[in-house]
Order: structure tokens, then C-alpha cells, then sequence
């Protein structure tokens, strides 16, 4: 099975690598081979590769940036996509294409309820809208994509929750952490095995397409989870939690985003993961490349 990830430094995209391993009939597009900033470079790429399936990692994440820099984040979470979509009906090549949580407002009071992919989208921020756009322009371009609404991503990679608190205890007795936002931390490498599951069943002809929730369990707030990381990375510090009002962005979050992910394990047999089990693998893999630096 060819593959063509496009996205090489991204979270996910190097959890994808780990997964992997040696795959010699897997590439990684990054902006070095393929800039999805300029038009027409995503179905390039596909024309080059001939992929048996893509898988669309890449995207304009930076949630308060993108409303000083709506086009940037269209031209990556909207048109790009489409793009590669419209490439993959041409050369009939499976899409898995990423979106997130972000698409909702999170207003639901209702404190067990959970979103599943008929729920409305009402997106409050840049970074929602475009990529709730990039959903219904993938859709539109190849019906039979595969779109996985994934949230809070965490991972030994990159910029993230899990990297900042630590940081953040090693120069601070204290924080005031939101916690009326809800919602479900995801383990990169979960994203990577549930994308890996969905791709090898779209490439044996299995049927699923259209919208699937993939985010780790239990629900738990920004606050919970930081105490959760300090306590598992032995740190001592104290945790004060504010309501969101209390923190104001650039972007509006959403309050509550606990999405269902029956969906996905019903058409892929990919069940939803404990983030309590990611969070531990994570932070030993940091402990690890600490001591080896």
C-alpha cells in the first residue's frame, strides 16, 4: 500500500513515522517538497507519488495567530484540502483527511452530552471556520474521503499542552489554568494507529466515508489535566483554576467539545483510547531524550 502523508513535522505526522517504522512505500510531504501554500502543490505531490491512499496531516494550527492571518489559515485548512481532494479523485487514491473539535461552540449545558457527526457546527474562532470549510470542500470534491475530527493533541513532538506545563513548572511555583473548557487530550500516536487502521481498510475496498470522532477518554478539563501531568511528572506546583472569562484569547474556544466516537469503532473496529496511558508513554519519552541530552 503507497501512502502519501502530507504534513512531515507535525505532531501526528511524526507519531505516523514512529508507527510505521521502516516503511519503505510510505512519504512524508513536508513544505520542503510540497508547500500547500501555493496552489496546486498538494496534487502535484499525488501525481508524482501515485498514493494508494493520502492521508492530510498537514494544517494552520495556530488558533489565536490565524484571526490576524485568516488567509493564510484558509489557503491551508480550506483550499488546500479541496485541492487534494479534487487530485485524489483524479488519480483514485483514498483521502483521510484531519479536522477537529474546533468545528463546534462547545455551548451544550448539558454536562453528559456528547457530539456525535451529526451534531451542528457552529464554529467560534478563524481556525474553526476554515477547517469546518476544509470538511465540506473535501466532501464535495470526493465524497468517499474519510474526515477524522480529532482535539488537544499531545505528544513528545512539537509545541504542546503537555511540553508548556512542564516547562512552566520548572519556572513557576503556581498557575491559573482554564477550567470550564472540557473536552478529550489526544495521544498523537493514537491518531497514528487509528489513521493506520482506517487506511489499510479503505485500501482492502472496506466501505466507511464521511465524518468520524477519534479523541481519548475520559473527558476532563484543562485543569484536571494539568494536575494530571504534574502528578505523573512528579512536580510540585500549584494549580488555581479560572473560569475561561478569566483568560481572554484572540480566539473564542469552545466551552465543552466530549465528542462520540462510536462511529469509528463501529465501521474501523478503532475503540477510543484512555489519554491517562498516552500521557504516561509521553512523558516517559521525555524523560528519556532529557537524560540522553
Amino acid at each position: 500500500m503507497r501512502m502519501l502523508v502530507f504534513g512531515r513535522n507535525g505532531q501526528v505526522a511524526r507519531a505516523l513515522k514512529d508507527v510505521l517504522g521502516d516503511d519503505q512505500e510510505t512519504r512524508f510531504a513536508g513544505r520542503e517538497t510540497a508547500d500547500l501554500m501555493q496552489p496546486g502543490a498538494g496534487a502535484q505531490a499525488i501525481a508524482a507519488h501515485r498514493p494508494h491512499v493520502v492521508i492530510n496531516a498537514a494544517a494552520y494550527t495556530a488558533v489565536d495567530q490565524a484571526e490576524s492571518a485568516p488567509d493564510d489559515a484558509r489557503r491551508l485548512n480550506t483550499d488546500a484540502p479541496a485541492e487534494i481532494a479534487a487530485a485524489c479523485a483524479s488519480h483514485g487514491a483514498h483521502l483521510i483527511h484531519m479536522s477537529t473539535d474546533y468545528v463546534f461552540d462547545g455551548a451544550d449545558e448539558d454536562n453528559e452530552a456528547r457530539l456525535d457527526e451529526a451534531a451542528p457546527v457552529n464554529p467560534l474562532n478563524i481556525y474553526g471556520r476554515t477547517k469546518h470549510d476544509g470538511e465540506r470542500a473535501v466532501m464535495d470534491a470526493l465524497p468517499g474521503a474519510v474526515i477524522l475530527r480529532t482535539s488537544w493533541v499531545f505528544s513528545e513532538y512539537g509545541p504542546n499542552f503537555v511540553k508548556t506545563m512542564l516547562r512552566l513548572a520548572r519556572e513557576r511555583d503556581g498557575l491559573t489554568i482554564v477550567a470550564d473548557q472540557i473536552g478529550g487530550p489526544t495521544d498523537a500516536a493514537d491518531i497514528a494507529r487509528a489513521l493506520l487502521a482506517i487506511a489499510g481498510k479503505k485500501y482492502r475496498g472496506g466501505p466507511g466515508a464521511g465524518l468520524y470522532h477519534f479523541q481519548g477518554a475520559p473527558a476532563v478539563s484543562w485543569a484536571a489535566f494539568a494536575e494530571k501531568i504534574f502528578e505523573l511528572a512528579d512536580a510540585r506546583i500549584k494549580i488555581t483554576p479560572i473560569p475561561t472569562s478569566q483568560y481572554p484569547t484572540p480566539a473564542r474556544r469552545p466551552l465543552r467539545t466530549v465528542l462520540d466516537c462510536a462511529r469509528i469503532e463501529r465501521d474501523f473496529g478503532v475503540g477510543q483510547p484512555d489519554w491517562r496511558a498516552g500521557l504516561r508513554r509521553v512523558l516517559d519519552e521525555i524523560k528519556k531524550e532529557e537524560q540522553a541530552s
